[in-house]
């Protein structure tokens, strides 16, 4: 009985029952990052070698390296690059989309917790001060009461002295009859022609979809490549994370192009009209007024 007494003190074997060994064998997961990484490294290429190789921005491979995908484009972006990756260096694609997948989800869970816990109201230090609230109470009071006291002063009507002359209330027939006709002439036609979206650069993704959510296109565009929008697709959206990409022509007739700027657009409207109407609300700039003192004309 005294040998199967042990001390506190007395250390227990390894592999004893009750002791929760690891298993032999076991290795920690290694993130997928850290995978492409080291196969890279394994086979002596460098990211710009890569990159060659995958067309893929080697900003993008750095973020996919850090395991950073939130911060690619979109998550097709994200899987669609790590493929790429796993194929050069000699990877399973399918095994590495998944880690993808994974990560990606983990990460939407883990920023939907702290958007949750970011703000709680009864946390005194987020809570502004009673002082603070009776300065802005006070702030809004004379701003309403100043920016009354201003109507009152310049826009109120009779609050000025009258008119000496009186004005016939005719003499704005003439000027308002002469206004019709540029009103008519200011309205643009309904567009009409093709839609045609043509890649300035190559590995351009781009998705083309109706009003209901059917696919009407989706690939990755080389440079030069045109896709003209169907005429009879009901309400054609795009999807895209390079607008700035992408030339854009109605009926033959260039128009702007979705964006200028690095980012993601998704569900914009690609008919004719909407195009054009994005054309149109581009600022121009427009010729003088003529002065009020000068006699209203009809338009020749």
């Amino acid at each position: 009985m005294q040998a199967e007494e042990r001390t506190a003190d007395e250390p227990v074997a390894e592999g004893a029952e009750g002791i929760d060994a690891p298993a032999e064998g076991a290795s920690p997961t290694i993130r997928v990052g850290d995978r492409l990484k080291a196969a890279r490294e394994e086979r002596g290429l460098t990211l710009d070698q890569v990159a060659d190789e995958t067309k893929v921005p080697r900003r993008h491979l750095q973020s996919i390296e850090a395991n950073d995908f939130a911060s690619l484009p979109a998550r097709t972006y994200a899987l669609g690059f790590s493929r790429n990756y796993a194929r050069a260096v000699g990877l399973d694609e399918d095994e590495t989309a998944e880690g993808v997948r994974r990560e990606l989800e983990d990460g939407e869970v883990e920023r939907a917790y702290r958007r949750e816990t970011k703000f709680e109201p009864g946390d005194p230090a987020r809570v502004p001060s009673r002082g603070l609230v009776f300065l802005s109470i006070v702030a809004l009071v004379l701003l309403i009461v100043g920016g009354y006291t201003f109507y009152r002063t310049f826009f109120a009507p009779g609050t000025g002295p009258g008119s000496i002359i009186d004005r016939p209330e005719s003499s704005s027939a003439p000027r308002q009859a002469a206004a019709a006709p540029r009103a008519s002439q200011a309205a643009p036609a309904a567009p009409t022609g093709p839609v045609v979206f043509t890649a300035l650069m190559d590995d351009t993704w781009v998705k083309f979809y109706d009003g209901d959510g059917n696919q009407l296109m989706q690939k990755q565009m080389a440079k030069g490549e045109s896709y003209t929008v169907p005429a009879d697709a009901k309400d054609p959206q795009v999807w895209t994370g390079r607008p700035y990409a992408l030339a854009i022509t109605v009926g033959g007739k260039p128009v702007p192009k979705l964006s200028e700027k690095d980012e993601i657009v998704k569900d914009v409207s690609v008919t004719p009209q909407a195009l054009t109407d994005r054309a149109n609300a581009t600022p121009v700039p427009s010729p003088s007024a003529p002065s009020a003192s000068a006699p209203a004309t009809s338009p020749t």
